[in-house]
C-alpha cells in the first residue's frame, strides 16, 4: 500500500489531497491533523474519504510546532483525540511525534502514556523518528526523551527519511534494529542539510530505493506513505507531478524487491542485485 499525506498537498486542502489521491491512484490518505480546518473536522474528512473513495489509514496527531494550539494545549488529550478520529475512519495508526525537550511533565511518562492509549483504543500509537536542531554553532537536543525511537520501548515506530537525513543517521540501520516494530514509512527524501527538506525520493542522498526493497523483501506489512514537501511547486501540475513521481518510485521499488535477483538502478537501468551484510545500528550519541 502506498498512501500520501495530506501535508504532501500544503498550502492546498486536505479536500485536495483526497482529491489528488484518487486521480493519481494512491491506495489511501493519511490525515495531517493542523490548521487547515478540515483536517481537524472528522466528519469533513469522512466526507471526502466517501466522495474520493479513498480510505483513511492514518492519522498524524498535531505534534508541530505550528499546531501546538489545534484541539487545545493539554498533550494528552490531543493524542486520545487522535486516536478517536482514527478509530471512527477505520484507520489503524497514529503517527506521533515524541515530546518536545520543555514539555517535561508530558515527556515523563510519554514511553508508559505512548502504550497505555495503545492498549486503550487499539491503535498503533507509531513514533517518529525525529532528529537534533542544529545551527553554525550548535546541536540542541529538542526531543525527550529523545529523538531517536531505536532504545525507546515504543511497539510501534514510524521512519521519516528525510529526518533521518537531517540526523545524519543510516535508514537501513535504524530499520533493521527496530526489526517488526517498524510499523509505518514516510517516503521521502533529504540531502542532509540541517533543515528538514521532504524531497521527493530519489532526489536527496537517503537509500530509498534500497530501503523500499529490503522492506518488500521482508514481506512489510506497514504503510508506505508519501510525505514531500510541494509548496515551491510554481503551479498545481509542478505538484501533481511531483506526487506521481514519488508514487511511480514508490511502485518501481517494491515491484522490482519481489524479483529475487535483479533491481532497478537509480538511473532506471536493471541491474543484478547485489546483497549485503546489514551492519549493526549503533544509537547517536
Amino acid at each position: 500500500m502506498t498512501a500520501l499525506s495530506t501535508a504532501s498537498v500544503f498550502p492546498e486542502s486536505s479536500a485536495t489531497a483526497f482529491e489528488l489521491a484518487n486521480r493519481l491512484g494512491y491506495d489511501g490518505v493519511e490525515v495531517m491533523v493542523g490548521i487547515d480546518e478540515i483536517s481537524s473536522d472528522v466528519d469533513a474528512v469522512a466526507r471526502l474519504s466517501d466522495e474520493h473513495q479513498v480510505p483513511v489509514v492514518a492519522v498524524h496527531a498535531p505534534c508541530l510546532l505550528i499546531t501546538q494550539r489545534v484541539w487545545g494545549t493539554e498533550p494528552w488529550a490531543k493524542l486520545e483525540r487522535s486516536a478517536e478520529m482514527a478509530s471512527s475512519l477505520g484507520a489503524d495508526v497514529v503517527v506521533v511525534h515524541p515530546p518536545f525537550r520543555w514539555q517535561r511533565d508530558y515527556a515523563k511518562g510519554f514511553v508508559e502514556g505512548i502504550a497505555r492509549l495503545e492498549a486503550d483504543f487499539g491503535i498503533a500509537m507509531a513514533v517518529e523518528n525525529m532528529y537534533p536542531w542544529r545551527t553554525a554553532r550548535r546541536e540542541l537536543q529538542a526531543y525527550a526523551p529523545s529523538w531517536d525511537p531505536v532504545d525507546q520501548d515504543y511497539a510501534h515506530v514510524t521512519l521519516d527519511l528525510s529526518h533521518t537525513a537531517t540526523a545524519d543517521v543510516d535508514p537501513l540501520r535504524m530499520a533493521s534494529a527496530l526489526g517488526s516494530r517498524l510499523t509505518h514509512l514516510h517516503l521521502t527524501d533529504g540531502a542532509g542539510t540541517a533543515k528538514d527538506e521532504h524531497l521527493v525520493p530519489g532526489r536527496g542522498n537517503q537509500p530509498c530505493a534500497a530501503l523500499l526493497e529490503m522492506l518488500t523483501r521482508q514481506s512489510f506489512a506497514g504503510q508506505v506513505v508519501v510525505e514531500i514537501n510541494t509548496r515551491r511547486c510554481p503551479t498545481q501540475a509542478a505538484r501533481e507531478d511531483d506526487l506521481a513521481e514519488a508514487l511511480a518510485f514508490a511502485q518501481l521499488h517494491m515491484a522490482a524487491a519481489s524479483h529475487a535477483d535483479f533491481v532497478v538502478s537509480a538511473e532506471g537501468a536493471i541491474e543484478r542485485r547485489r546483497f549485503h551484510s546489514p551492519v549493526p545500528y549503533v544509537t547517536p550519541g
